[in-house]
């Protein structure tokens, strides 16, 4: 089984729009389309409280066809096309779709974060987890946030093993980023992020890349845009993960990212397991 997940960085943008970025984003779908993946999750859609359009879902047959799919976007109390979930899977397939919510705090449960895929032998859980943001004026809510969606992970991994996807907002190790001693107390590195992450491992998760991969060095998922070398220094964050159930963990074949090319920001991840 074939298995992708990417923070889009606004689904409207990369379909619609004729902009630089919006062509490198096209080319990036295109790639993701060669690997012909049974499930494709995808972040930070950005749409509307309705969903896709007719054009969004027409543009996105074009570029990715003989899929099904399940979306969640940002609705009322939270912002407008905000943050967003969606999930494709191969027409053929068969799965129960639920969006869940795990009583966070603020607005996350109205932000579109969290969209799940029951099939008959696994869950499929697809998150964009929400930043702790400027000044970290959100970590006390990230916190609580983490807390509920490691409770909720392990609830259904009671039932079935479980693949979780997504953005996960957090480079859990020092090897994770390439400028650690810096970011201490930035959204994302801090120490109450990474342990949240560890506890969430801690309940019976694996973290597949780094089964895979083991401590390599230099591999990243995300590039800041702000600043223009980010992705040519390689200065850069892994931030994005497939975690598994530790009990299928033996099944993975390969956890890498895939080559987004000059595009910053996020980059595709890739996983392969044989369940």
């Amino acid at each position: 089984m074939k298995l992708i997940s990417w923070n889009i960085d606004s689904l409207n943008a990369a379909l619609t729009s004729t902009s630089a970025r919006a062509l490198l984003s096209q080319d990036v779908l295109r790639t993701i389309a060669k690997y012909q993946a049974d499930i494709i999750a995808i972040q930070e859609t950005k749409l509307p409280a309705e969903g896709p359009s007719e054009k969004h879902l027409e543009l996105l047959k074009d570029y990715l066809p003989g899929y099904k799919m399940e979306w969640l976007s940002s609705v009322p109390p939270a912002k407008k096309g905000y943050a967003g979930t969606m999930i494709l899977y191969k027409e053929g397939m068969s799965a129960k779709a639920s969006q869940p919510k795990l009583q966070a705090p603020d607005t996350m449960d109205d932000e579109g974060r969290l969209l799940t895929l029951e099939f008959d032998n696994f869950y499929f859980v697809n998150v964009y987890t929400p930043n702790s943001g400027d000044g970290l004026r959100r970590l006390a809510e990230r916190q609580k946030w983490d807390q509920l969606y490691a409770d909720y992970l392990s609830k259904l991994d009671k039932s079935k093993a479980v693949i979780a996807c997504g953005d996960f907002n957090v480079a859990h190790k020092e090897i994770d980023l390439a400028n650690p001693a810096s970011n201490h107390f930035s959204a994302g590195f801090t120490d109450e992020e990474r342990e949240g992450f560890t506890k969430l491992l801690s309940r019976g998760f694996v973290d597949t890349f780094r089964l895979i991969n083991g401590d390599v060095k230099d591999t990243y998922s995300w590039w800041g845009q702000r600043i223009k070398t980010s992705k040519i220094n390689n200065s850069g964050w892994r931030i994005d993960y497939f975690l598994v159930s530790e009990r299928i963990k033996e099944q993975v074949k390969k956890s890498e990212m895939i080559d987004s090319g000059p595009r910053q920001d996020h980059t595709p991840i890739y996983l392969e397991i044989d369940l």
